[in-house]
């Protein structure tokens, strides 16, 4: 069933582009200065940090320099470069490609845009399940669709399209696959994870649903609607009830009973 806030499918926003990395003036610094440090000896560092020193001095006078970051960057790094140079051994050149620092930080640049794209392609994933969700609602063939993994944040993309408002019905599809362990929540690990990532009304709704099938097997669909109704309304207490008839269709302990 479709719900009543769209009739006809509205157009998406346009796609904002990705927020570029911020500008860090004191690592342009450091930058620069390793560019023009390559292939300078421990002597030809030095005077260039005796012209940073000078420099720091001269731009302290100046009101407007004083949030600067970048010429303290500058000169720490001039600084950073004299010492290992001092202790290299001698008519050893700076070279960016064997400094350890440098290194490193180019590892966690590159680990950094790494989790960046993957983050750009998770998002691209789940507009798209998004909007193939989408189109199987307003055909009314939601039903027929088996969960995948990560259609949990699907949800929350449909709730958000939404304007915020729960979507019912994606609910109701979610839960009864929860319960019946469609699709990707056939493996009870990805049950397990979705405990924590799907609201409790769902969770409440899925574990009633369970029950109910073990205590009436051939129930229709149909004749389970109230379960939804039960979980939205006071989830805490649906999840009671689920556990109280969980444990009236469980078998019965024969070692128990004669305890």
């Amino acid at each position: 069933m479709t719900t009543p806030w769209r009739t006809a499918r509205r157009p998406l926003a346009p796609r904002v582009a990705a927020p570029r990395e911020p500008v860090d003036p004191a690592r342009i610094g450091r930058r620069v200065v390793r560019r023009r440090a390559k292939g300078m000896d421990a002597g030809a560092v030095a005077a260039a940090l005796e012209d940073a020193r000078f420099d720091a001095r001269q731009a302290s006078r100046y009101e407007d320099l004083a949030d600067d970051v970048r010429g303290p960057a500058e000169l720490a790094e001039w600084e950073r470069l004299a010492q290992l140079l001092a202790d290299a051994a001698p008519g050893t050149v700076y070279d960016p490609d064997t400094d350890g620092v440098v290194q490193a930080e180019l590892a966690a640049d590159a680990a950094a845009d790494a989790a960046r794209q993957a983050e750009l392609r998770e998002a691209d994933r789940i507009e798209a399940r998004a909007d193939e969700l989408q189109a199987l609602r307003e055909l009314g063939t939601l039903e027929q669709a088996e969960p995948r993994e990560g259609d949990e944040a699907v949800r929350d993309e449909l709730t958000r399209r939404a304007g915020g408002y729960v979507q019912a019905d994606v609910d109701a599809w979610l839960a009864r696959a929860l319960a019946a362990h469609l699709g990707h929540y056939a493996d009870p690990a990805a049950r397990e994870a979705a405990a924590g990532l799907l609201p409790q009304p769902v969770l409440a709704h899925a574990a009633l649903l369970s029950a109910l099938a073990r205590l009436v097997p051939a129930a229709a669909p149909g004749e389970l609607a109230f379960a939804a109704r039960l979980a939205a309304a006071d989830p805490e207490a649906t999840a009671d009830l689920a556990a109280l008839l969980t444990r009236a269709t469980e078998p019965a302990d024969p070692a128990g009973s004669r305890a």
